[in-house]
């Protein structure tokens, strides 16, 4: 007996070890990525599991999934440009590739003068529309060292984290006839350009060539999701981790994480702007 269960443990550790290796395992850049955009200006580094972005008077550059994904969790690893990045932006995003009715999920690094803190601008299209951003000032230096970016994508919500921290929930109210995306795959994007029209300031500062090159870095790149093409009852499986009870809303910690940003670092809220919207918005309204 006592042989029978010690092979059943050995045999139950190998399972859970072999689940755990396969899910949510950090890839090299080109297992699941290719560059879209300037290849001369995206280096790999340590044998592709990191890679380096570069902004210079020639060119910015980018790159993209392989694959389209619908629903699940994407994250990525990233060490935003150091010193003088004004008039520059990171984005790191997913999106449908559609050209009428887009959906879209945005991180938006905006570079900053020397000194002043990094501001992230999130966003969000559904069913074709967009306009919905929010600023944070991120309260750490993310050029200092590398911050893990997420978005977690399921039927019940869209919250962008920084690290652990949530800085933005968009809660499915397609009950209250408020468009979510949930049906067109997205794939998984990031650029580094020049964008001094707007990205710091409002435009106000303008880029400094003299600080080129501009540069940041990735690494442990994890997308978990349904892959599309792919299982055709993938996207609508409720076994999905991702689709599980503990992911439908914020747990406490993250509430209290998310209403410290919120209060704190918060810059601007496009529900807030009647310059904008005078009427607001009817997911601002059904609560965000």
């Amino acid at each position: 007996m006592a042989t029978l269960s010690s092979a059943f443990l050995f045999i139950f550790s190998c399972f859970l070890a072999c689940s755990i290796s396969v899910s949510g395992r950090p890839t090299t850049f080109l297992e699941d990525f290719r560059i879209t955009w300037s290849d001369s200006h995206i280096k790999q580094i340590d044998g592709g599991r990191a890679i380096q972005l570069i902004l210079d008077q020639n060119s910015g550059c980018g790159f993209a999934s392989k694959r389209q994904y619908l629903f699940g969790r994407v994250s990525m690893k990233i060490k935003l440009i150091p010193g003088d990045s004004a008039g520059t932006v990171t984005a790191f995003y997913m999106n449908s590739d559609t050209d009428t009715v887009r959906d879209e999920l945005d991180f938006e690094f905006l570079g900053n003068r020397t000194g002043q803190p990094y501001t992230v601008q999130t966003n969000i299209y559904a069913h074709g529309k967009g306009d919905r951003e929010q600023r944070v000032n991120l309260w750490f230096d993310p050029a200092a060292d590398f911050h893990t970016y997420t978005i977690m994508w399921n039927h019940h919500h869209i919250v962008f984290y920084v690290d652990e921290v949530p800085i933005r929930v968009y809660k499915n109210n397609e009950a209250k006839n408020i468009p979510y995306p949930k049906f067109q795959p997205m794939g998984v994007y990031s650029t580094l350009w020049e964008a001094d029209d707007w990205a710091t300031r409002g435009g106000l500062e303008k880029i400094d060539w003299s600080k080129a090159p501009f540069l940041a870095y990735y690494k442990d790149f994890d997308i978990e999701g349904c892959p599309v093409p792919g299982p055709a009852n993938c996207a609508s499986n409720p076994r999905n981790w991702w689709e599980g009870t503990a992911y439908q809303a914020l747990n406490a910690m993250e509430a209290r994480r998310y209403r410290w940003v919120r209060m704190n670092h918060m810059i601007y809220d496009y529900c807030t702007d009647k310059s904008r919207y005078p009427v607001t918005p009817p997911e601002c309204m059904a609560g965000i």
